[in-house]
């Protein structure tokens, strides 16, 4: 249908682009891989820092926690 077709001038979809692209340099995708690693380690770091702290500072609650926890596994049918 000629009011359908695409106008040559117009960029094509995202996907279309993403399908018609060339493969991507390696080097910047391995950059972005390694920066991507790091800052997830770096935000795995606190969260265990965090949880860390939260079982000093509340020593019960995180006694009740490794109890449920223990709990769960032992009910666990692999």
């Amino acid at each position: 249908m000629p009011d359908r077709e695409r106008a040559p001038d117009k960029d094509p979809s995202p996907r279309a682009r993403r399908e018609t692209a060339d493969v991507p340099e390696t080097a910047g995708a391995a950059d972005a891989d390694a920066e991507r690693r790091r800052r997830r380690a770096r935000f795995l770091r606190d969260l265990a820092e965090a949880r860390a702290l939260r079982d000093r500072v509340q020593p019960r609650r995180a006694k009740t926690a490794r109890l449920r926890h223990a709990m769960r596994m032992r009910t666990f049918r692999w």
